[in-house]
Formats: C-alpha cells, sequence, structure tokens
C-alpha cells in the first residue's frame, strides 16, 4: 500500500448533534457536527414534527368533500327552482333542426 495518500484516520472521533447528543466513532475526521441523529429524529422517535400537517390523501378526501357537498346543494337548489312544464315561455317554438329563413339557399 502507498504511504501518504490515504487520510489520517481518527479512532475516537466525536459527533455532536443539535440536540446535544454525543457520541463517538471512528472517522477521517476528529470532530464531525450533525443536525440530527437517533435520539432526535422522528423516523427513530415516533413523534411527527409539527411542520407536517397532513398528507396528500386527506388533502383530496377534503376537496372531495366539498365537491360533493357543492353538487348536493346546487341538486337542491335546482329542485327547488325548477319550473312546471306548463309555465314555460311563450316566446314560440324551438327553431332546432330547422333552417334559417334569412340564408340564401344553394341551388
Amino acid at each position: 500500500m502507498k504511504k501518504d495518500i490515504h487520510p489520517t484516520y481518527y479512532p475516537q472521533a466525536k459527533v455532536k448533534c443539535a440536540c446535544g447528543n454525543e457520541y463517538i466513532i471512528g472517522s477521517t475526521l476528529e470532530k464531525i457536527e450533525v443536525e440530527t441523529c437517533s435520539k432526535c429524529h422522528p423516523f427513530y422517535t415516533g413523534k411527527e414534527r409539527g411542520a407536517v400537517s397532513g398528507g396528500r390523501i386527506e388533502r383530496f378526501q377534503k376537496r372531495a368533500e366539498k365537491k360533493i357537498a357543492h353538487a348536493n346543494k346546487t341538486e337542491k337548489r335546482a329542485k327547488r327552482h325548477k319550473e312546471p312544464s306548463a309555465a314555460k315561455s311563450t316566446a314560440g317554438p324551438s327553431r332546432r333542426g330547422k333552417p334559417r329563413s334569412d340564408k340564401k339557399q344553394e341551388k
């Protein structure tokens, strides 16, 4: 093995977490500072952080409930304001399917 190409190995390197926990490991760095460790990480502790306010499924279900409630509300409103068939407007017969009289007819 070549000499002087490998970094120095520290068998008693100290790791310090932001929560205050310290432990010793072997590393090429003498001191290591980390943000999370097994004592404070939510995966290991089983505690959720306050920043989690609901997942995709919960948000989707809330939107779906709102849409269903809105659809039910509009159906009730439509039934309430539905006009009887005899009271339809007397503007005249429908022109659907009939040619327009103002257009020139081609031969």
